[in-house]
């Protein structure tokens, strides 16, 4: 459950990321009331820790998720 809350704040950083460069918008300060506003920083506080725990998912074993034939 908790990998997918991370993959879902990343997809919204990636998301308010993708408007900045394209429109010049930042969504996530317009929500939150301006980068500095305090849902703002919240949101962006969110946004670093999510990805840095979706790095684990690249070194994860994911052999517990595959059904082994025991023959």
């Amino acid at each position: 459950m908790l990998d997918k809350i991370a993959l879902l704040l990343v997809i919204i950083g990636g998301i308010n990321w993708g408007s900045i460069g394209i429109f010049q918008f930042d969504l996530v300060a317009w929500i939150g009331g301006g980068q500095s506003g305090m849902v703002s920083r919240i949101i962006y506080v969110l946004v670093a820790l999510a990805a840095i725990w979706c790095i684990s998912l690249l070194f994860r074993d994911d052999d517990h998720d595959v059904v082994h034939d025991a023959h």
